[in-house]
């Protein structure tokens, strides 16, 4: 039987790299609905190539060219970003596949998950902002959370058939484009050489969260939430290859790694049709051609924003959700030109600095303290122009 599938943000990297994979694997996999935030074209074309029952144009000033177009092909179509939350409700889903950027993929994944949807999560915020109360939702309404990240799906491949207890995780980082640079080349760099990433073709705001290792950061963030363990348990080694995607050793000193070419059609491709392996048209590994796999501590001084995601979740409550709404803030404005490269983590430092802590909130003071740190990151940014 066909697995019938969701796409959150399927014209980004992610949600092509999906539909990709998907293409290949018409006897298993149907898709049933697709959303985009205002990228019209793609959607369109993309519809009418996968015929998907419905899909959701968040912008609501490009309604009218989506319906027009899909509308005589008999695809429903629907706008605003409350349509996304609604429609995978369906009880045509069997996944969801959350590939949305930012904090904007956390409405759609509780209501996924309240209808007992799978969750194929590649968005990482929807965790690092509500991490306690995403994984409470999950178990109580017996839903699996599959990761999507290469590292996290490594980590979740290292453990199917190991009952051992985890003594660390081993969280792999390519370095980004920066790892060999120095602190002052670090502070002025433009966004050409902070797009410029040496192994991982990405959206442009995970390119920078990578340049900045705040993409690592928050995947800490996320690893302690998918795998139930403490901050400390976990261990981040920057990895130049990006060959090694993440390890787990265990309580008898056992490690075991996931390895492959860097290619993210295969955990996409893992976590749509887990508990099954599929074949893909991935390029292998050659290890007489591989030769060195190379192994880093990181830099926390040259790279502060990996210091302050680690303090957030180490006194957690809302300052990791808080973090995550500065940071989503300084990134844009930096991608527009509007402040150096170095003002993104005193951005986000001020910003904590300045946030009411909660130490178990609620949704509604999740979403409440995105809000706020969010117009407070607009003001500080204003320090940096």
């Amino acid at each position: 039987m066909k697995r019938r599938v969701a796409i959150l943000g399927s014209t980004g990297s992610i949600g092509n790299q999906a539909l990709e994979v998907i293409s290949r694997h018409p006897e298993m996999f149907e898709v049933v609905t697709l959303t985009a935030n205002t990228n019209a074209q793609l959607l369109i074309k993309q519809a009418k190539e996968f015929d998907p029952d419905s899909v959701v144009i968040a912008s609501e000033a490009k309604y009218d060219e989506v319906f027009k177009a899909l509308d005589p092909l008999g695809i429903k179509v629907f706008t605003g970003e409350d349509s996304i939350s609604e429609i995978v409700r369906s009880s045509t889903i069997d996944i969801v596949l959350t590939a949305m950027v930012g904090f904007s993929g956390l409405k759609p994944t509780v209501e996924a998950i309240k209808a007992g949807k799978a969750i194929a999560l590649a968005n990482k915020e929807t965790l690092v902002a509500a991490g306690e109360i995403i994984t409470k939702l999950a178990a109580t309404h017996h839903v699996p959370i599959i990761p999507v990240d290469s590292e996290h799906s490594a980590i979740f491949q290292c453990l199917q058939g190991h009952m051992g207890e985890i003594e660390k995780i081993l969280l792999t980082s390519s370095g980004g484009p920066f790892f060999t640079k120095s602190a002052e080349e670090i502070a002025n760099a433009t966004v050409e050489q902070a797009l410029n990433h040496p192994k991982w073709n990405m959206g442009a705001k995970i390119t920078i969260d990578s340049a900045s290792m705040m993409n690592k950061g928050l995947e800490l963030i996320e690893a302690k939430w998918l795998f139930y363990v403490k901050p400390s348990d976990i261990e981040i080694i920057v990895h130049p290859q990006s060959i090694v995607h993440s390890m787990v050793q265990f309580k008898d000193g056992a490690v075991i790694a996931q390895l492959s070419h860097p290619d993210m059609r295969l955990p996409i491709l893992y976590a749509l049709s887990y508990p099954y392996r599929v074949d893909l048209d991935t390029k292998r590994l050659d290890f007489a051609e591989v030769r060195n796999l190379d192994f880093f501590k990181p830099d926390y001084n040259k790279f502060p924003c990996l210091r302050i995601a680690t303090e957030a979740i180490s006194k957690g409550g809302n300052l990791p959700c808080s973090m995550n709404a500065a940071n989503e803030v300084a990134v844009h404005h930096y991608l527009k030109g509007g402040m150096p490269f170095s003002a993104i983590p005193k951005v986000i430092e001020n910003v904590l600095s300045g946030t009411k802590f909660v130490a178990e909130p609620t949704l509604e003071e999740i979403f409440d303290t995105d809000m706020l740190a969010r117009e407070q990151a607009n003001i500080e940014k204003r320090k940096y122009n």
